[in-house]
């Protein structure tokens, strides 16, 4: 389907899933070449980065752990930049490297959340992965890198492969562009 119509909205495609698993296979060669040997914790954010963990776990070839802690900051097509932890995180990630899986890196509040959240718990190193990034919109860039991404993309509402509009969308296969 080039166009969609969730709710109210329109969308025109984006990205096509082979497109998006050609980036998520690129991402994880290098996860697993940069982390062989760390045993790293996968820290997934729900729900949006779920099709993406999933995927990049199919090609994951290391040792390594998944976990998920949903957290929320958004309302219909805009950042609320109020962020509410709205599932518990209990693993213990003393001296462990951390990723924190994202569907999209916007803003970048929900990272400075999380960040201040895993630091207390004394980690190895906290590294970013995120399908998508909107590098001209992220704030933080002075202090956090996004280590891996699959597409940097302008500041567009975009639906699709865990992505949603008001909870609507996410089963797409594609990601989507809002048009109207």
């Amino acid at each position: 389907m080039d166009k969609v119509t969730i709710l109210d909205k329109s969308f025109k495609i984006f990205f096509s899933q082979k497109e998006i698993e050609d980036q998520i296979l690129k991402i994880a060669k290098q996860l697993n070449e940069d982390l062989k040997g760390k045993n790293p914790l996968f820290l997934g954010i729900l729900n949006g980065c779920f099709m993406f963990a999933g995927e990049l776990f199919k090609h994951l070839e290391i040792e390594c752990e998944i976990s998920f802690l949903k957290i929320s900051s958004y309302s219909g097509t805009n950042s609320t930049e109020k962020i509410r932890d709205l599932i518990g995180f209990n693993e213990d990630i003393s001296k462990r490297t951390v990723i924190i899986l994202e569907d999209i890196v916007d803003t970048g509040h929900t990272i400075d959340y999380l960040e201040k959240l895993l630091l207390a718990k004394n980690p190895e190193k906290i590294l970013i992965t995120s399908l998508l990034y909107k590098s001209g919109k992220y704030q933080y860039k002075d202090k956090y890198k996004v280590d891996y991404f699959g597409f940097d993309i302008p500041n567009e509402f975009i639906v699709g492969y865990g992505l949603d509009y008001d909870g609507q969308g996410r089963n797409l296969k594609n990601i989507y562009s809002i048009i109207d």
